[in-house]
């Protein structure tokens, strides 16, 4: 039986009712279709045995890829700043010539 703001999901063949606001439902059981995705992997593969143990793999997995998305992001980040502050410069230059010597 559903409470009005539980969801349940599956994950690893077991059931789980979580609380969830209304609004985070869809995001809720799309991340629990992901990690039930990636510990299926991880089970199949036969290299880690028991519940936990793929569940801590699984866990690892998704955090090491995280971390390596938010790096990328940072470094796209960086760049794109250094753009932003070379364009910048380079208006500032153009502003700064004086039209008459331009015309010289």
């Amino acid at each position: 039986m559903t409470q009005p703001n539980t969801v349940n999901v599956q994950i690893l063949d077991k059931e789980y009712c979580i609380s969830c606001p209304q609004d985070e439902r869809a995001n809720l059981e799309s991340a629990a279709r992901y990690l039930d995705g990636k510990m299926r992997e991880i089970r199949t593969s036969g290299k880690v045995i028991g519940a936990d143990r793929v569940a801590v793999m699984a866990a690892l997995n998704i955090t090491h890829d995280l971390l390596h998305k938010q790096q990328r992001l940072d470094l796209q980040a960086d760049s794109t700043r250094e753009q932003v502050r070379d364009l910048l410069d380079r208006v500032d230059e153009a502003l700064a010539t004086d039209p008459d010597e331009a015309r010289s």
